[in-house]
């Protein structure tokens, strides 16, 4: 690549990955950059990203999007965290949340607080009864709250669920009101720089040419610039996470619109529940190597909550990660640069972290080298950040009554989860990363739900008297029932604020 400055930017691939994409570069980098988008209507979306984390958020204050409005167009719903069900043994249920569980005091976390409190009282509570959000989600409640009360407890920290094909129309309106053009086609052929092996473009059925100066690749598992033009490998990290199938499958919608994703362990893998305004979003992700498609099939349908409104659609996929995320003038955004599995909601997640730090580290003009490299040492410690959490919910179990379980149980982890666990259950506290997405409640939530209970605490817990620790749970227990007390239930804050139009609800 030479000096040039870099004006011509083309996105391979529609989609939710190509969509961010696209709406992200115009609003930040739109006044420098011509932006073209290729995507084939007769290639379909695997679109089953329908519950995100809390980062969205800061996504669509970026885009400056009406969050009431985005929601009223992807008929979505609030989200305050996932129910796991069935994961550390059978039997157990815990909610992961996005918030943190208590109060901290001074310098000490909420938890070592419990931890202490637990350890000398048979009679005490578990940790989620100190959390707002679980109460929130036990009522099917939901609104906006900063701080509770006068307090220095944080409120309710939420993310949401949505239809991610609607989501896919609402940012291409976005993006093309701001000048990103797109170009219906599919891609036959790709044409390489002799010299510098860079992309120069692109050719579709028809003849068609599109040339651009940076190519960013949203072509799904297929890769089709980074990984089949270019080369680029893939990590296979599915000797850790072995689930290697999904089928997806939409039903009614629930009776009572609950803020909160739910999944639950089966046999073979796990099922998820995602409530929407409009219908219901159900999956199976399992191994095929510890069960048949039929069978999937069939725990999928036995596990629905309402009535399907459709078959199960299949999809087949290797968790890992591409060996780079750029390469020459060509980076891969969603699935073409990975996949982790839905566990944890982070597929959207990744889309715009990725579209993020592109932008951070957009080149002006040539030879970005340094740039790139800083991209991908990022992107790489992100996924396998992410990768060692999701790892913790399979591995860190007492099941061991199927052979998929025995597995998971008894497989060697990598050694940065290993000692995270440990730390953890030698003393309560967390290894955490300093750039790590989960938070250390998040470590502590899913640590605890899977059975880690820590033999020690924080000795600072030992800071206050046995009766001030008392009160100070007992009170934090009426605040929060006073808090929860006061806000309306999910459907009615829907209905106030985001109603879907009755159109798209029939949809």
């Amino acid at each position: 690549m030479d000096r040039s400055d870099l004006t011509k930017l083309v996105i391979v691939g529609g989609g939710t990955a190509g969509w961010i994409t696209a709406a992200a570069f115009s609003r930040l980098l739109g006044e420098r950059l011509t932006i073209e988008l290729v995507e084939s209507e007769a290639i379909g979306t695997v679109g089953v990203g329908e519950a995100t984390i809390p980062q969205i958020i800061r996504l669509n204050a970026i885009l400056g999007l009406d969050e009431n409005a985005f929601l009223r167009e992807t008929s979505g719903t609030f989200k305050l965290g996932i129910e796991f069900v069935d994961w550390g043994a059978k039997g157990s249920r815990y909610l992961h949340t996005f918030g943190d569980t208590g109060m901290n005091l001074g310098h000490c976390a909420f938890h070592h607080y419990w931890r202490r409190s637990a350890g000398s009282s048979p009679q005490a509570k578990g940790l989620w009864d100190y959390s707002l959000h679980q109460m929130a989600a036990d009522q099917a409640s939901f609104g906006k709250m900063d701080r509770v009360g006068n307090t220095s407890m944080t409120g309710l920290a939420y993310a949401y669920h949505f239809d991610a094909s609607r989501y896919a129309l609402f940012l291409r309106a976005y993006a093309e009101q701001r000048g990103v053009t797109r170009t219906e086609g599919i891609v036959e052929s790709v044409q390489r720089d002799g010299e510098s092996g860079d992309i120069r473009s692109i050719t579709l059925k028809g003849g068609k040419a599109v040339e651009g100066d940076f190519f960013i690749d949203c072509t799904g598992f297929r890769s089709l610039l980074l990984g089949q033009t270019l080369g680029v490998g893939y990590q296979d990290w599915s000797k850790w996470l072995p689930c290697d199938r999904a089928l997806a499958v939409p039903s009614e919608r629930l009776p009572t619109l609950v803020p909160y994703t739910r999944a639950t362990a089966k046999d073979a893998g796990w099922q998820w529940r995602i409530p929407l305004q409009h219908r219901t979003g159900n999956g199976h992700v399992y191994s095929a190597g510890f069960t048949t498609d039929d069978k999937a099939a069939d725990t999928l349908m036995a596990g629905l909550d309402t009535k399907p409104l459709g078959d199960p659609r299949p999809i087949r996929f290797t968790t890992g990660r591409r060996e780079t995320f750029w390469a020459h003038n060509c980076a891969a955004i969603g699935l073409s640069s990975g996949f982790l599995e839905p566990l944890e909601s982070t597929s959207i997640h990744l889309i715009q972290s990725h579209v993020s730090r592109l932008i951070q580290l957009f080149p002006r003009s040539g030879d970005p080298s340094v740039m790139r490299a800083e991209y991908n040492r990022r992107c790489e410690d992100e996924f396998t950040q992410i990768r060692d959490f999701l790892i913790l919910h399979y591995h860190q179990t007492a099941r061991e009554d199927s052979e998929f379980w025995r597995y998971c149980k008894n497989m060697e982890v990598p050694d940065s989860l290993t000692h995270k666990i440990a730390l953890f259950a030698e003393s309560g506290r967390v290894g955490r990363d300093v750039d790590d997405l989960f938070r250390d409640a998040s470590w502590v939530q899913v640590m605890l739900g899977q059975g880690v209970m820590p033999a020690d605490y924080d000795p600072m817990a030992d800071q206050i008297a046995p009766a001030q620790l008392t009160e100070f749970l007992a009170n934090l227990r009426t605040l929060i029932t006073r808090a929860v007390g006061s806000l309306p239930s999910h459907e009615d804050y829907l209905r106030a604020h985001c109603l879907a139009d009755p159109a798209l609800q029939a949809a």
